[in-house]
């Protein structure tokens, strides 16, 4: 591997603790047992839902300007720069909040998780710089797969503080540690990124770089056929990446509510880390004999057989059979989840002009992001409506569904 291609894989390893932590395991239980104290399991598992959806609608809205505007000499780096910065410091200010303040933490929350999103666009568009379009699913996949293994350190010594606690009952300021682990976690690892990754492909500089960013988008959009694959793949990828992030980002507050205990959702969320690893692994080397495509058709199989299981968990009377259960489901997400992710990101990269990766890049953040709106906010509407979070996970289902079908017509890369 060459030092932009380390450099680049290096800041998945950075950016993935943030999602473990701040997204999948220690903010959904701070949130919901120190933040939003004083609410029942119902209404503190919607506000949780609504707080990744407001964050995702917001990215969202402002991934396909900021692409635009990033395709410029010399923009993705300094766009990237910003949006990790400020994401570092918004990390570091949830240790501002303190018991019963849910309030104050949706808002805080919100600017870290934008801010986490907002990287996310230059990262994967950087990807067109630092590899030739023949080794995109290899080093797409080892991004995931290091990130997912490398974020395990960072999440073990903030379990350890989490345990430490007096009678397995964490208080808030062992919270806020695992916090501030997090942001220098993040912020020294991108240091290689920052060092190393430059912008190859771009845009030469304007004297209106707005008002011509904004025509590309339009054009973009008017001349849709010159792209057709890469659109048509934007709008599976709409719906079964939604999936994935609702599992993701809802499978937590999920676990809590089925009556699984804390240290069960924690030691099958780190499990789930460490065997994503060799999968994510062996996934971009099946991709490479039976192409991304297929493998990302398979992703999409395991997780709609992971849905329809997950809606029978809090019905299973037996505490002994509900958390092995829950283990199975977290072995089948270990199977797909880095490589599904990796797949989409290399799949598409070859479908798009490498100079106008950025643009394109922001297209699928938007894509993205709209999707990550609609799962959590079907499963928190649902869960408030019924009073019971497993009607929420049903609706999942439907998106495996839909994504897999749309993504069956669009035809092999080039």
């Amino acid at each position: 591997m060459t030092k932009e291609e380390k450099s680049w894989i290096l800041y998945d390893v950075a950016n993935s603790a943030f999602i473990l932590i701040m997204v999948t395991a220690v903010m959904p239980i701070f949130f919901k047992e120190i933040a939003a104290q004083g609410l029942t399991g119902a209404q503190s598992t919607s506000l949780w839902g609504y707080a990744i959806s407001s964050a995702a609608l917001i990215t969202a809205l402002a991934a396909p300007f900021l692409g635009a505007l990033a395709d410029y000499k010399g923009n993705k780096l300094r766009f990237f720069t910003a949006f990790l910065l400020t994401g570092v410091a918004a990390t570091v200010a949830l240790t501002a909040v303190d018991t019963g303040e849910w309030l104050l933490c949706f808002f805080i929350f919100l600017a870290a998780k934008i801010s986490w999103s907002g990287t996310n666009i230059f990262y994967d568009s950087f990807i067109t710089d630092v590899t030739t379009p023949e080794r995109t699913d290899r080093i797409s996949s080892s991004g995931y797969a290091w990130g997912y293994i490398g974020s395990t350190v960072p999440f073990i010594a903030v379990i350890i503080i989490l345990m430490s606690a007096e009678g397995g009952k964490p208080l808030p300021y062992h919270y806020r540690i695992g916090f501030i682990i997090t942001a220098v976690w993040w912020l020294l690892l991108s240091i290689p990124m920052l060092k190393n990754v430059r912008q190859k492909h771009y845009i030469p500089e304007s004297e209106s770089p707005l008002k011509e960013s904004i025509g590309r988008l339009i054009s973009g959009i008017k001349n849709a056929g010159e792209y057709k694959n890469a659109y048509l793949f934007l709008l599976g990828y709409f719906f079964y990446i939604d999936g994935v992030d609702t599992i993701i980002s809802m499978a937590g507050a999920y676990g809590i509510d089925s009556g699984l205990s804390t240290v069960t959702l924690i030691s099958a969320i780190l499990a789930i880390q460490i065997l994503a690893f060799p999968f994510a692994i062996l996934y971009g080397k099946l991709a490479e004999r039976f192409s991304a495509k297929k493998m990302i058709m398979a992703g999409i199989g395991i997780y709609t057989v992971i849905t329809f299981i997950a809606f029978f968990l809090p019905g299973i009377q037996s505490q002994e059979g509900k958390t092995a259960v829950f283990w199975f489901l977290s072995f089948l997400v270990a199977t797909s989840m880095g490589g599904i992710q990796a797949l989409s990101r290399s799949f598409y990269s070859r479908l798009i002009p490498a100079e106008r990766s950025a643009e394109f890049f922001g297209l699928y953040n938007i894509f993205g992001k709209f999707a990550a709106i609609l799962g959590p906010f079907m499963m928190g509407l649902a869960t408030q409506l019924t009073g019971n979070s497993r009607y929420g996970i049903l609706c999942v289902m439907f998106l495996f569904f839909a994504g897999g079908t749309i993504l069956y017509r669009v035809k092999a890369e080039s």
